[in-house]
This record gives C-alpha cells, sequence and structure tokens, in this order.
C-alpha cells in the first residue's frame, strides 16, 4: 500500500479554535506509522495548474495561490488560509494526482492520502467549508482526462454532503458520486433526487440513525447502484466526522462502521477495477474517533 503525505500540509492553519486545525493530521500519522510503518510512504507532490484549471475556475485558483496573505484571510465564514495555506492546498490536491498514477500504472492497487485542508465542499467556483480545492474532485477528473477512463465512482461518507463534488460532476457521466450523509446539516444539499445526469446517488440519514442504519442504506441502495456503474477506478473521500465521538454532527457510528464500508468498497473495486482504490482524508474532528477510524480505514485498504 502507498501513502501520500507532505510536512507541508500540517502548516495549514485556520486560527485558533477552529474544528479543521493541524493536529488532526499529527494524530493520523501518528497512528498509521505506528501500524503502517512498513507501508511504500511518498512526499506529496504539487498539482500542476492545468490539473487544478479541469474543475475550479481561474479566480478560485487565483484566491487561494495569489493572493497577498499576511495573517488570516477568510473566503467564507468557515475557511480561513493563512501564508502556509498556499502550500498545503498544492500537496493536498497533488497527492490525489499521483494517487491516481500510481495505481493506474500499477505501483499498488490501494493508495490513501493523508493530507489536509480537505476538499469535497469546494465547488468549480468557490472555496468553502473548510476546503480550498476540490482534491478528490481533481483527482477523478485527471483520471478521466489523461487515463482515459469513462467510468471512476466517488464514494463519500462523511457526514456532511459533498456539495462541491456533486456539483463538479453532475453533468458529467464519466464519474458517479455515492454519499450518506447527515440530514439537516451543512451543506443542506444531497437530497436523493439531485440525480445529475443519473450518476448521483445521495442517501440522507437522520440524526442518530447509528451503524445498523448506516450499513443497510450503503447495502440495499448504494453499494447495488455502484455494483451496477462498475466502475474502473474507486475514489473515496474517507471523512469520519459520522463518529458518535464527534462534535460537529450526530450520526452516531462506531469505529467499526467505517471498516465495514471500506472491505465493502474494496470487494467492488476487485470485482471492476482491478483491485484500484484511491482514498482522501476528508473530515473527522475529535481527534481520538479520527485517530481510531482512520487506521481501521488504513487496514482494510490494505
Amino acid at each position: 500500500m502507498i501513502i501520500y503525505t507532505h510536512p507541508a500540509c500540517l502548516l495549514h492553519d485556520p486560527g485558533p479554535e477552529h474544528p479543521e486545525r493541524p493536529a488532526r493530521l499529527e494524530v493520523v500519522l501518528e497512528a498509521l506509522r505506528a501500524h503502517h510503518a512498513d507501508a511504500d510512504w511518498r512526499e506529496a507532490p504539487i498539482v500542476k495548474l492545468g490539473d487544478l484549471r479541469r474543475v475550479h475556475d481561474d479566480a478560485l485558483v487565483h484566491d487561494v495561490l495569489e493572493a497577498d496573505i499576511a495573517g488570516y484571510r477568510m473566503l467564507d465564514p468557515d475557511t480561513v488560509i493563512c501564508p502556509a495555506s498556499r502550500a498545503a492546498a498544492l500537496r493536498a490536491a497533488g497527492a490525489g494526482v499521483a494517487a491516481v498514477d500510481a495505481v493506474m500504472n500499477g505501483d499498488d492497487r490501494t493508495v490513501f492520502c493523508a493530507v489536509r485542508p480537505p476538499g469535497h465542499h469546494a465547488t468549480g467556483t468557490a472555496a468553502m467549508g473548510f476546503c480550498l480545492f476540490n482534491n478528490i474532485a481533481v483527482a477523478a477528473a485527471y483520471a478521466c482526462d489523461k487515463h482515459g477512463l469513462e467510468r471512476v465512482a466517488v464514494i463519500d461518507f462523511d457526514v456532511h454532503h459533498g456539495n462541491g463534488t456533486q456539483a463538479i460532476f453532475y453533468n458529467d457521466p464519466r464519474v458517479a458520486y455515492f454519499s450518506t450523509h447527515e440530514s439537516g446539516i451543512y451543506p443542506h444539499s444531497g437530497a436523493p433526487y439531485e440525480r445529475g445526469a443519473g450518476n448521483i446517488f445521495n442517501a440522507l440519514l437522520p440524526p442518530g440513525s447509528g451503524g445498523f442504519r448506516f450499513q443497510n442504506t450503503w447495502a440495499d441502495e448504494l453499494l447495488p447502484a455502484l455494483d451496477d456503474f462498475k466502475p474502473q477506478l474507486v475514489l473515496i473521500s474517507a471523512g469520519f466526522d459520522a463518529h458518535m465521538r464527534d462534535p460537529l454532527a450526530d450520526l452516531m457510528l462506531e469505529t467499526e462502521d467505517f471498516g465495514w464500508i471500506t472491505r465493502q468498497l474494496r470487494d467492488v473495486a476487485r470485482r471492476h477495477a482491478g483491485g484500484r482504490v484511491v482514498s482522501m482524508l476528508e473530515g473527522g474532528y475529535d481527534l481520538e474517533a479520527l485517530r481510531d477510524s482512520a487506521k481501521v480505514h488504513v487496514d482494510e485498504l490494505r
């Protein structure tokens, strides 16, 4: 297994008391280095601007990369950048592109990108929800355009709907988006009737659903649709904020629920994609839950 990360991703600092803090990545790396030291650890490269511009317009790229920042700058009420954010955003998006190349070129079948800032809320035109660039969308578009894939699946089990990923691929049938997320919370999108070009699959879960409803929803609704899509590559937006310990939501999953969904996705990848899976870290704001859930997720990817 390959793990991509970079020290620059630890330096993005949205400010005191911000939930998306550097300690999130620190605890993930600590757990993975303790339990997966024998993995193929690689430095995330800097993403090329052309790869960003497949999914983001020039104004957003400029806002993140070219603005003269001293101290903190708010891009929206939740999304803050500092002078170190530019490098972190470039490496986080670059990790996904490098990971796609790695699995498509046969370096390994599975990759985990231990990077931040997260990405799935960033739209084509706006950074939002702690996200600067949409890392998973950059990777998916790259897989289609550079590797000629016609069926790329993005699976998102973050507790918040990946509105940015959905919006970017809403009319692009090459990329199918599958998401469970808690109803009634940010970003208040992801209704089941949002179907795009028939490539969008959303399932709302009420607060307190727990693992039983989560697993049954995937088993009964989303995993069969994913199998029908027959993805040539499986990409995962791996957010762990659906955990019962997380302060930002109330879906009430347990650590093993993330192990369960990862096993299901590995099986789908083996059936249709030659086992090729790229997973990218998204949310998760309780450090203990994030550490344990990320470890279980990577355990099952290997």
